[in-house]
């Protein structure tokens, strides 16, 4: 069957071919490790780790590389501003690295809690500064580069097809006719080598140019070119990568090999809202993973919750919308509980489940056969084929839960003891109700309440 994605590059639905027949390569733009990954950043490793999954069901080897920012990422996405690792750093009281290996670590644990594959293999940026500068000077060769007093810049207006990703219009945007851009030739012109300029960093490398640090956008063609190739097939970001991000990494890379499609498919994951609007560090980045787990969440739960949305559709958050997808993930789990395995695969749900998929990730209506597939009485080999449809779900449907009980049942439980002990026989009941419909049951004793599952 075949699989079609959305190439941001052209804006529309194109089948799926990669450069090697069995093997693809793909690029994920990975965190800032300057502080905890919230929410909203895991929705995008979690599409992209639902299109890998996709990839390996169509008997594909994904060649996976998520780079890890630790230098670079400056607080302006512009070229301006202080370093982010730096200023971390200066906040904790910390070096860059002790900052940068704390946060990459609870990233990593978030991401096993999410039940997203490892990649094939994590890139990082202050790894990798001689592959940065070996890249620079080659662009620098092809005469795409000039100097200013703060770094070396690549000048877009010599980069024919630059902001072709963003649909950018290059007419009006010449230096100081919209904002002020210093000795920017362009306002679109970006940093690849910025100076140190007297101000000593922590992070500072010796270069042909002088002591400075990488630019932000350069890390990212230097490690993927490294390890993928001059041209590749895949590379996954979030949406608001587009217009800058994205597309300095393709007038660089381009520009340094003469490429004209450096990556065939652009995918990118859309934003998790929060009352209408980006959930971002800027705004406070509403909650952790952590977090939402001392909320009686877990982790398989927001990854259900996200399965919800396609990735290139807003998701809109909020406790009661992820409170219903807890719900959801326990009932379908208790439902594949009381299962007989058949052993065998119902091909008419699997292959509807497979035109899903391969249409463009299509999980929402992936759920919706799955448990189309699991309310058909007439349905036969159900369990089979719900372990086939898990490989990309990765909600570890057929696993036991654990005896454990979630804080907010617990709680629930809890005031529902009070209750009868006051003889609030009707509280007590709405509160048993309250603990059914979240998937779990309450048999009294003459002692004490003993809670279980569905």
């Amino acid at each position: 069957m075949p699989l079609t994605l959305f190439n941001t590059l052209g804006r529309k639905k194109q089948l799926f071919k990669p450069l090697d027949k069995k093997e693809v390569g793909m690029y994920t733009c990975g965190p800032t490790v300057y502080w905890y990954q919230h929410i909203g950043n895991l929705r995008s490793y979690i599409f992209a780790d639902i299109l890998k999954r996709v990839l390996l069901y169509n008997h594909f080897k994904v060649k996976q590389i998520i780079n890890v920012t630790d230098v670079g990422h400056l607080t302006s996405d512009a070229d301006e501003g202080e370093d982010k690792m730096e200023k971390a750093a200066a906040r904790e009281g910390k070096t860059a690295g002790e900052i940068a290996n704390y946060y990459f670590k609870v990233f990593r644990e978030d991401l096993k809690k999410l039940n997203i594959i490892q990649p094939w293999k994590w890139t990082k940026a202050t790894e990798h500064i001689q592959e940065q500068i070996d890249l620079i000077r080659v662009i620098e060769k092809k005469g795409f580069t000039y100097k200013t007093n703060d770094g070396i810049y690549f000048d877009t207006s010599k980069f024919r097809d630059y902001g072709k990703l963003a649909l950018l219009k290059k007419e009006g945007l010449q230096a100081g006719k919209r904002i002020a851009v210093g000795d920017k030739k362009n306002v679109t012109d970006f940093a690849l080598w910025k100076f140190s300029l007297g101000k000593k960093r922590q992070q500072e490398w010796e270069s042909p140019w002088g002591i400075g640090f990488p630019g932000w956008h350069i890390e990212c063609s230097a490690m993927a070119i490294k390890y993928l190739g001059k041209q590749f097939d895949i590379h996954t970001g979030g949406e608001d990568h587009i217009p800058i991000h994205h597309t300095n990494e393709i007038a660089q890379s381009e520009a340094a090999f003469g490429k004209k499609s450096w990556v065939k498919y652009w995918l990118h994951g859309s934003f998790l809202t929060f009352k209408g609007e980006k959930v971002s560090k800027s705004k406070g980045g509403l909650f952790t993973l952590s977090e939402l787990e001392e909320k009686g969440f877990f982790a398989a739960d927001y990854r259900y919750f996200c399965l919800t949305g396609h990735y290139r559709s807003q998701l809109e958050f909020s406790l009661e919308n992820l409170t219903s997808a807890k719900n959801s993930l326990q009932r379908i789990k208790n439902i594949i509980a009381e299962l007989e395995d058949e052993g065998k695969i119902n091909q008419k749900y699997l292959k509807k489940f497979e035109q899903a998929i391969n249409d463009d990730l299509n999980m929402p209506h992936a759920l919706e056969v799955l448990w189309e597939l699991v309310r058909d009485k007439n349905a036969t080999g159900k369990l089979q084929t719900i372990k086939r449809m898990d490989e990309v779900f990765g909600l570890d449907l057929l696993e036991k839960d654990s005896v454990e009980i979630p804080i907010d049942i617990a709680l629930l439980v809890e005031e529902r003891e009070k209750a009868r002990k006051e003889k609030d026989w009707k509280k007590a009941d709405e509160l048993r109700q309250k603990i059914l419909e979240k998937g779990f049951k309450v048999d009294d004793t003459n002692e004490e309440s003993k809670v279980s599952k569905i």
